[in-house]
Formats: structure tokens, sequence, C-alpha cells
């Protein structure tokens, strides 16, 4: 496992900021992202928009002045817990560094938010065919006694 640290992306930072943009389209151009850059649109506001919402934040995984991999991760609730639950809305690795261990250092960082904010649990959504599924499956995510679809609607 390489050295790296695990921090709180602060969006008013501009190195942070930066980061964040960068990584969340690197993984939007991934074939299990949208296989396609973010729009400019989406890059020049993306981190504005992240600064309205009180109940989301990103990990970065850092390797000397670098971010090398990201967890964007949302606070929700469980109704049937009476609980907060984190969803991990996106959690990518650039391709540099896969396959060392960073993808689970996130992992480990969500967990540790997630116990520190007394959540219930750590959710998120996972394509079938993507390779960082046997990691997820390793960290002790599953499916469940039934297999859950993730359907979708696009509103334009």
């Amino acid at each position: 496992m390489i050295r790296m640290k695990i921090v709180v992306a602060d969006y008013q930072n501009q190195k942070h900021a930066d980061e964040v943009v960068r990584l969340t389209d690197m993984y939007a151009q991934d074939p299990m992202g949208m296989d396609g850059p973010l729009p400019n649109a989406t890059k020049i506001r993306l981190i504005d928009k992240l600064k309205e919402l009180p109940h989301v934040f990103t990990l970065l995984a850092m390797k000397d002045d670098s971010a090398i991999g990201i967890a964007n991760c949302f606070i929700g609730f469980s109704t049937f817990e009476a609980q907060k639950l984190i969803n991990i809305h996106d959690l990518a690795v650039d391709p540099e560094w896969r396959g060392v261990g960073v993808g689970k250092q996130l992992l480990r960082g969500v967990q540790k938010k997630a116990k520190k904010l007394d959540c219930c649990r750590i959710t998120l959504e996972v394509r079938s065919d993507n390779p960082a599924k046997d990691l997820y499956e390793r960290f002790g995510f599953d499916t469940g006694e039934t297999e859950m679809l993730f359907l979708t609607k696009e509103l334009y």
C-alpha cells in the first residue's frame, strides 16, 4: 500500500476545488462513468453548486501535493433506521494509481466519517461490469438478499 493522506476537500481552497473538478471529470471520461468529459458548463459551476449543499462532502486521496483519488459523498437518511447514512455518489482513482490501495483508503475514510456522524450505513451504486465491484465486495458491500437495480429518468 502506498503512503497517501485522505483529506476532506475544502471547496474554498482553490487547489482542492481544482482537484475535485479534475478528478470528477476524469471519472466522467471513464467507461464506468459517462464515457465522456463533463460539459464545460458543469466544470465551471460544480464547486459553487457543491458549496450550496449542506450535506455533501468530498474526500481526496493525496499523494504528495496531488490528488490521486476522490469520493464525492452525500449524507442522507434511512427512514427504516431513523439514522443518517452516507451515499458514495462517485468513487474514482486516477488510472495510474489503480490497484495499489487508493480506493480502499478512500472507503476507509468514508467509513471513518460515517462512524463519526453516527450513520447506520454507507451506500453506493456500482455497475455489474465495473472491475471495482470486487473491491467493494471485499470491503463488505453486498447486494443483499435481493439484487437491486438503479433506475434513472432524465428530466431534460
